[in-house]
């Protein structure tokens, strides 16, 4: 005879079984959302349940790409200062550290108003099918997308290299996001539609409120440190990450959660996370010249 405790595992386990089955049946937008909540999914699992739709044309990305393609270079200027002091031993702590005080701070006050002017430009011209673009990329563009790149190219190589380069990624992810996290704190700049809640009338903005700080962007940072990283250890698919990394961070300003400065901040950050690694974890013998 099953005991009481027994059979209320049991039960539980049958309720979520059933809650998984209805809404599976149902589908739609709510089918990703049980797979996160009910099961332990990869970002191979979450993208194949929720498809990308029809993303921006390259036309519409092209001007904000071209700004996130010209901080390579400036961060390999600001990194130049860390390995001439550090070499190329991993120190994260020390790093994060020297992150939060190098990255420059945001613009002026007069030049982010003429960018919150570009911003609300841009939101009488919306469509639903860029809404649609826009809310996808918002879902899974700050790790989801990159965590499936590097899975793509994990399944090309030997396993423990495989599962490395996988976990070297994740953890530049993970660093981008806490130090865009802790100088949003600092900088408190607001995201654009906290400044004029008419440009997201679906957010409540209450009287007072000053976050969602948006410098620097963390979907730019995040998708900069990865693409940086696998533009690296696969040079083939570098054109395809850069666009990617374009259509996120267009999609942020599309939506007014950033200005581009706070885009290409966020870049700029990335971009320096994402040669650490390639140097700190030995995927590239020594800093660029």
């Amino acid at each position: 005879m099953k005991s009481a405790t027994t059979r209320k595992r049991g039960s539980r386990k049958f309720v979520v079984i059933a809650v998984v089955a209805v809404l599976a049946v149902l589908g739609g937008a709510v089918e990703p959302w049980a797979y996160a909540t009910f099961i332990d999914t990869s970002a191979k699992d979450r993208i194949e349940a929720d498809p990308p739709p029809t993303l921006f044309p390259d036309s519409d990305i092209r001007p904000l790409e071209h700004r996130v393609d010209a901080q390579p270079p400036r961060a390999e200027r600001l990194m130049a200062a860390w390995w001439s002091r550090h070499g190329a031993t991993a120190d994260d702590a020390a790093f994060v550290s020297w992150l939060e005080q190098t990255l420059p701070p945001p613009p002026s006050t007069s030049r982010r108003a003429r960018e919150i002017k570009e911003v609300q430009a841009i939101a009488p011209k919306r469509t639903q099918a860029g809404v649609t673009a826009a809310t996808w990329l918002e879902s899974y563009g700050k790790d989801d997308i990159w965590k499936l790149a590097a899975h793509d190219q994990a399944e090309m190589l030997p396993p423990a290299t495989g599962e490395a380069l996988k976990n070297h990624v994740k953890d530049a992810i993970k660093m981008a996001k806490d130090v865009a996290d802790v100088l949003g704190t600092k900088y408190q700049q607001s995201a654009p539609y906290v400044i004029d809640p008419s440009l997201r009338t679906d957010h409540t903005v209450v009287d007072g409120q000053v976050c969602p700080c948006s410098y620097p962007s963390r979907h730019a940072a995040e998708g900069a440190a990865a693409s940086t990283y696998l533009t690296e250890t696969d040079p083939h698919r570098a054109s395809d990450y850069r666009w990617m990394l374009g259509e996120v961070a267009w999609s942020r300003v599309y939506m007014a959660g950033h200005v581009p400065s706070d885009i290409t901040a966020g870049a700029l950050l990335g971009d320096m996370i994402g040669e650490y690694f390639l140097v700190t974890r030995g995927q590239m013998p020594e800093p660029r010249a």
